[in-house]
């Protein structure tokens, strides 16, 4: 870990990076989308459950494909989706305690919605640790893992690249952040899309927890 001790921007994912998989915090999230979908473009449930995954996996997010394709209101779909009972997350004071110890920045880069981003960084009590947000409005509702919202990101927060680390669930988003020259550390994640490419040279970590982790990463550079 020692090799990490020159990292000044650690770059966080949110859903099921910064909290557990296990949560089922975004099948929540992603019922509501099928709601959204269904009413919105009048469809069955079948046919709404088929149109967001197949714009997920064509798209990036579902949000993307509908504006391309419908043009959704993407303020309406993000108020919509993100309607949900945020208690499921349980305050997590030792991942607050890590995340504080890193040296230098700490920033969330997410595929959501801002709102969405502090309520779950309020509930987890890391909000703290978070004064910079960089979410699906500021990338133009272009998702990871294009280029495009990464550049976005860099030159908002003047960002050097060969100092920073992303986390990320989603292991094809680690990709473009390896060939902009970050650090990359994939939390596990069992969803067959999220393990595309797990096993890539563009991951450099592979994370089981990422408290752990992170308090690996301490002990090494602190």
């Amino acid at each position: 870990m020692k090799e990490l001790k020159n990292i000044r921007y650690w770059i966080f994912d949110l859903d099921n990076t910064l909290y557990p998989p296990t949560t089922n915090l975004f099948d929540k999230i992603d019922r509501l989308m099928c709601r959204f979908i269904e009413e919105n473009l009048n469809v069955t449930s079948q046919e709404a459950l088929k149109i967001k995954d197949t714009y997920f996996h064509q798209h990036g997010t579902t949000l993307n494909g509908l504006m391309k394709n419908h043009k959704v209101d993407a303020e309406k779909f993000l108020e919509f989706v993100h309607d949900i009972d945020y208690s499921i997350l349980q305050k997590d004071s030792k991942l607050s305690e890590e995340i504080a110890k890193l040296p230098g920045e700490k920033i969330i880069f997410t595929n959501g919605s801002r709102k969405h981003a502090q309520k779950v960084i309020q509930q987890l009590g890391i909000e703290n640790n978070f004064d910079k947000i960089f979410d699906i409005v500021d990338s133009k509702f272009i998702p990871k893992p294009q280029i495009d919202p990464y550049h976005d990101l860099i030159s908002t927060y003047d960002i050097d690249t060969k100092n920073s680390i992303f986390f990320e669930d989603i292991a094809k988003n680690l990709l473009t952040a390896h060939e902009l020259g970050m650090k990359t550390a994939w939390i596990e994640n069992d969803d067959d899309y999220c393990k595309q490419g797990y096993d890539g040279k563009h991951i450099h970590y592979r994370v089981k927890n990422l408290r752990s982790f992170l308090n690996q990463i301490n002990e090494s550079i602190n």
